[in-house]
């Protein structure tokens, strides 16, 4: 994150991760996580399924469901997230390359 002035204003422009710019632990894992629930979240509305319904479809229950279009993730792992997607219609593809810098990082790439 870098800081700059602009108009007399301090900016701060964002790394690209929410979470690592907050200095949360292990930000990158949260940032994939909270791209599939914007997926998962996405999927249930485009099927227009009640939180009931999606939580027989992806193999949960109805308050996890509502736990988790409210936010609230940490409970559930990447792969668990990853199957809720896929019951839910999706295709999920992971890429492996290598990388020009010193380490590597994880990205979502919905479309």
């Amino acid at each position: 994150m870098t800081t700059r002035i602009i108009e007399g204003i301090e900016v701060e422009t964002s790394s690209g991760n929410v979470f690592a710019d907050l200095e949360l632990p292990e930000a990158e894992k949260l940032k994939i996580k909270s791209g599939l629930v914007i997926e998962i979240t996405r999927a249930i509305r485009r099927l227009g399924l009640t939180q009931e319904q999606a939580g027989r479809r992806m193999g949960i229950t109805q308050p996890k469901v509502s736990a988790l279009l409210r936010g609230q993730f940490a409970n559930l792992s990447e792969r668990k997230l990853m199957e809720c997607l896929t019951r839910l219609g999706y295709d999920i593809e992971i890429k492996v390359k290598p990388t020009s810098a010193p380490v590597g990082h994880l990205t979502i790439a919905a479309g």
